[in-house]
């Protein structure tokens, strides 16, 4: 098992993304009354209490997520972090409010759902083996590549769909984010592995959706109105 307080999780929602819809980011949308943010944090803190939670968001909505906080009567315990340009810079950010000897999780802020039974998986991986651990479901669709000429069929079976919380030794990792910051850095893993780390890859789950778009946000206020997750 994992050691008490050697565990932490950054939650990147320095995003401003609105293709879910709306005037604000989908982080601080409802689903089932209560913004998705809250919702991640509260699915972290419900696996065990003790994990230290740092959220990352735009400096601008700083102030409108305290005011959320407080009308949602919102007291799990988190340290806020400005975000970055990209989302590499907001994980590094992040990075900075957390110790070396600690086992550290990056997660969406847009997937509230992640099962405990994922979390655990990834986190005690990531301390068993002092390796990156990302979570991935199987590809279900029909996939293409394309070319400047072309597209071509890819096997289906060979290809994993990867999902958050990825998770490393804290060490590894702040030292992988001082690499410069490249266009093919679309994860920590692929930071990661630029820096020569080791990633295992372990069982996600299907409920870990990343919320989106419009019809994503309304499929997601369903399962929460309905006690689907």
């Amino acid at each position: 098992m994992i050691p008490e307080q050697h565990f932490s999780v950054v939650i990147v929602a320095g995003g401003k993304g609105l293709r879910a819809g709306g005037e604000i980011p989908k982080q601080f949308q409802p689903i089932g009354g209560k913004p998705i943010l809250m919702r991640t944090a509260e699915a972290f803190y419900n696996f065990d209490y003790r994990m230290r939670i740092v959220i990352v968001l735009p400096e601008e909505f700083r102030f409108f997520w305290e005011e959320l906080c407080e009308k949602h009567s919102f007291r799990i315990p988190h340290s806020i972090v400005s975000g970055g340009e990209t989302r590499f810079h907001s994980v590094k950010n992040g990075l900075e409010e957390i110790q070396k000897d600690e086992i550290v999780g990056i997660h969406d802020a847009a997937r509230p759902f992640i099962p405990k039974e994922v979390i655990g998986r990834c986190y005690q991986e990531a301390f068993d083996f002092r390796c990156g651990v990302i979570p991935v479901i199987e590809e279900k669709n029909s996939v293409r590549i394309l070319t400047a000429y072309e597209s071509k069929a890819l096997d289906r079976k060979k290809i994993r769909v990867v999902q958050t919380p990825q998770v490393f030794p804290a060490d590894l990792l702040k030292n992988a984010y001082e690499t410069p910051y490249r266009e093919e850095f679309t994860d920590d893993a692929s930071v990661a592995e630029y820096s020569g780390i080791q990633i295992k890859l372990v069982k996600g789950d299907e409920r870990n959706i990343k919320i989106t778009t419009p019809l994503d946000l309304k499929f997601a206020d369903y399962l929460c109105r309905n006690n689907l997750v």
